[in-house]
């Protein structure tokens, strides 16, 4: 389970839509926003490798997740916690974030693989330290 609420963590395994801020080496935030997965009792998110806010966890691994619903009342939980940079086993990782994404949209590539080297994409792996939200 991601925190210990188990209506948040349902929420999570609903919702497929995040803004993930990461802090900029002085200390500014930035924002972004991202598809996302649960692996486990973590979230899966996949980038490009020369993204901001790939960049920033090189100094600083400290990220919040804010989970979104896709319409009204447009509950959110946070995931506050860290991120781990991950290189290694992208397809198996990327593919649950197109699972989760299914229907939006946004087609996995034919050429998975040509795609995750295309774009030098990584995998963002957020390890929970604190989750909270709103949920009416």
């Amino acid at each position: 389970m991601i925190g210990s609420d188990p209506k948040l963590d349902q929420f999570i395994t609903d919702n497929r839509w995040a803004v993930i801020t990461t802090l900029r080496a002085g200390g500014m935030p930035s924002s972004t926003w991202v598809a996302y997965a649960r692996d486990g009792d973590t979230l899966v998110i996949s980038t490009p490798g020369y993204t901001v806010k790939r960049k920033t966890l090189d100094k600083d691994p400290r990220v919040a997740v804010c989970c979104t619903s896709d319409k009204a009342p447009f509950n959110f939980v946070t995931v506050e916690g860290r991120a781990t940079v991950e290189t290694e086993n992208l397809i198996a990782n990327t593919k649950l974030v197109f699972q989760n994404i299914k229907g939006s949209g946004y087609d996995e590539p034919a050429d998975l693989q040509g795609w995750l080297d295309k774009q030098q994409r990584v995998i963002l792996r957020i390890h929970p330290e604190r989750v909270y939200g709103v949920i009416r």
